[in-house]
């Protein structure tokens, strides 16, 4: 979507209509006519969410999950899975869509409990941001949540995927994020979903150090 007349330095920007070409069980691709700053009409081919509940400014949650145990690092659990869509396997944050009178907490709540088998405890929720918007109208608000990996609840996690859902469960050490996520990317060809990995880069730069590109070491699989 475009930004309306004078937002963001781009006074006269906005949408004249919007057509279906394509209508699936979970996406449409629409192509949208708008009107560019010298007043000029184009077209720009979308895609969209069928699936997005009425009233709600997002499709769902993605949860940055922190794993905290007495006598442990803290760990960042991440979920390994195939995507048909890049024909190969990446490393994603628990993540989900909104069921209808779904809060966003609830949402990212489940989705760790079905992808993880965790429960968590929401610390903070991000506003709605988009995902790849010159592409597509679908956005997802970041859940921060921390685990209590001493709770009689998390002792023995078992993940409870959907139908159609195929997951690993993976660990990475918050101290060592960056350099851990590198080496797993290159050892097992999985693509790194880019929220994670700028998740990464933001607490690389927090310590003072320029992102590690190549470093030995071990990732705990489960």
């Amino acid at each position: 979507m475009m930004a309306s007349d004078g937002v963001n330095g781009t006074p006269g920007c906005r949408c004249i209509k919007e057509e279906t070409v394509y209508q699936g069980e979970w996406l449409s691709l629409g192509v949208t006519t708008y009107q560019d700053p010298q007043g000029q009409h184009r077209t720009w081919e979308t895609v969209r969410r069928t699936t997005r509940c009425d009233g709600y400014k997002t499709d769902g949650a993605a949860v940055v999950a922190v794993l905290k145990r007495a006598l442990h690092y803290d760990q960042l659990i991440l979920v390994q899975q195939f995507r048909p869509a890049i024909n190969g396997l990446t490393l994603e944050f628990p993540a989900g869509l909104c069921d209808a009178g779904e809060s966003v907490e609830d949402c990212a709540i489940r989705e760790l409990r079905e992808e993880t088998g965790y429960t968590g405890q929401v610390v903070s929720v991000s506003p709605a941001v988009c995902m790849d918007a010159g592409l597509s109208n679908c956005t997802t608000c970041l859940v921060t949540a921390q685990i209590d990996g001493d709770d009689i609840v998390n002792i023995r996690p078992k993940p409870h995927p959907e139908e159609g859902e195929f997951l690993k469960v993976l660990y990475f050490p918050m101290s060592e994020l960056m350099m851990r996520i590198n080496e797993y990317s290159r050892k097992e060809g999985v693509t790194v979903d880019s929220r994670v990995y700028m998740y990464a880069m933001a607490l690389q730069q927090c310590k003072g150090k320029e992102p590690v590109q190549r470093s030995p070491g071990r990732i705990d699989k489960k």
